[in-house]
């Protein structure tokens, strides 16, 4: 019988202030029709980006959750990892993988690690080398640009060209991952920034690119990548979860943009959220060779 309402795991730290991790991939999921079990890897006061930071990781509780868990039998259809507190809970995210895994399972790894060339400030090489072992044990990972080259032990650069891009992302997928989405990519010789996919089993690529504005909102991250979760889960193609997820965050950057407004919040996600139950009705999606 066919299930009413899908589940997903969902492994992310919540933070109390600003629109990241759980406080934006609950009510993403959420909207889509999709539940949420939330295994909180840590909460923090507000996300890293405000000073003064109160950060509890939550390693032990993590796995009295999950024991709880195995004895309530439950089952998911999804599995999605984002940020973790520290190199230790990769073996803890790994356990839950192995303890969990059903047939048609997709396993999400979004590998948050660092941006602009740089590891965030909590973050160590430890981490980048368990990190490794990590995507292994993926479907789909989503890592952007920076997260890819250290990833791939590469050097970053902002304006690494579409063909270097696609050599990487068929790399990471040798590594075990199905699906590679490399977000962050600049466009060459344009104002844009643009989402690569790769699927292994069909040796394709896909693109969507939206027009650059000068502003970063925290989170996004999370927010695409839930998005493109969601919409496989609903049975969307991947070209199509690529472009309902780069456009949302588009939309979200654009109703915020406008705004005198502190950019650390994120995105203003509850002006927005409607849209995702919009029919598809144009794609921008790109097929390259």
């Amino acid at each position: 019988m066919q299930k009413p309402v899908q589940k997903i795991a969902a492994i992310h730290d919540l933070s109390g202030v600003g629109r990241v991790s759980l406080s934006s991939v609950i009510p993403i999921f959420s909207t889509m029709g999709i539940e949420v079990c939330a295994l909180p890897t840590a909460v923090l006061s507000s996300h890293t980006q405000y000073p003064g930071v109160r950060h509890v990781s939550l390693d032990d509780q993590m796995k009295g959750f999950i024991e709880h868990w195995k004895e309530l039998n439950i089952e998911f259809d999804a599995i999605y990892s984002g940020y973790l507190g520290n190199a230790g809970q990769i073996d803890i995210v790994s356990g839950f993988i192995d303890d969990f895994k059903t047939d048609n399972q997709l396993v999400v790894v979004d590998p948050v690690m660092g941006d602009n060339g740089n590891l965030y400030a909590t973050f160590t090489s430890d981490l980048v080398r368990e990190m490794r072992r990590l995507i292994k044990k993926a479907n789909m990972i989503t890592p952007n640009l920076t997260e890819a080259a250290f990833l791939l032990d590469k050097t970053y650069h902002k304006d690494i060209g579409l063909e270097e891009v696609k050599k990487w992302a068929i790399q990471l997928s040798e590594q075990g991952p199905e699906i590679v989405i490399i977000t962050s990519v600049s466009e060459e010789n344009a104002h844009k920034t643009a989402a690569i996919a790769y699927h292994k089993l069909t040796e394709r690529f896909w693109k969507v690119s939206i027009e650059y504005l000068p502003a970063s909102y925290p989170g996004t991250g999370d927010a695409f990548t839930s998005v493109v979760t969601a919409a496989l889960l609903q049975g969307d193609s991947l070209p199509i979860a690529l472009d309902r997820a780069v456009n949302f965050i588009n939309i979200g950057v654009r109703a915020t943009f406008g705004h005198d407004y502190d950019t650390k919040e994120g995105i203003m996600l509850e002006r927005v959220l409607n849209t995702l139950n919009a029919p598809v009705q144009t794609s921008s999606y790109q097929l390259l060779d």
